[in-house]
């Protein structure tokens, strides 16, 4: 979490997932139009970690449809109507709600066939 969205923020965003989750396989990395992902750096990074890109033509959103779907729970659930005294503060709430408390450990997603993103994983490992 940084005051503003640059290439840096978003590799080292992906780069902390690859390092947690190790896939085995090749990964599709949706994104939106930003500039920082039609960056040469952002390019570079992905072909390097077997990463396709996908970034959907202006004003089609279903590409990133489960991003967004995301982000609208994180806002209605977490961080709506709170005020954090510091950044610090906000990132350790959030990733709380992400990874440790609650999203992908407890929380049902229906595409996922009502289980967590965990036990989604698990089951088809």
């Amino acid at each position: 979490m940084k005051p503003t969205m640059a290439r840096e923020l978003v590799i080292d965003a992906l780069m902390m997932a690859l390092w947690r989750r190790k896939p085995s396989e090749d990964v599709i990395v949706h994104s939106d139009q930003g500039s920082q992902y039609g960056s040469d750096d952002w390019q570079r990074f992905c072909r390097s970690h077997r990463l396709s890109p996908s970034m959907s033509r202006r004003g089609n959103c279903w590409d990133n449809a489960v991003a967004e779907s995301f982000f609208s729970s994180l806002k209605k659930e977490r961080i709506r109507k709170r005020v954090y005294k510091t950044r610090d503060l906000a990132r350790a709430d959030v990733f709380d709600y992400i990874e440790k408390m609650f999203y992908n450990s407890t929380r049902r997603h229906s595409h996922l066939g009502g289980v967590s993103p965990e036990a989604f994983e698990r089951a088809s490992l």
